[in-house]
């Protein structure tokens, strides 16, 4: 089966990746093909963790 990460608000990528590069900062990570997969994953996760804790009150 074939996922799709279609994005259901409009202009939230933008916002997206503010918050990425906004915790790579905090973390001291440079983003890019030269950062380890580790280095580039951790960003990955707190921005899920934050995302997770963001709904966390919202009941749809």
């Amino acid at each position: 089966m074939q996922h799709q990460n279609n994005l259901v608000v409009p202009g939230v990528q933008q916002a997206l990746d503010q918050m990425k590069y906004e915790i790579a900062s905090e973390f001291g990570v440079n983003l890019g093909p030269d950062s380890t997969s580790r280095a580039n994953g951790s960003v990955g996760g707190e921005i899920t963790k934050r995302l997770v804790q963001m709904g966390a009150g919202k009941h749809f």
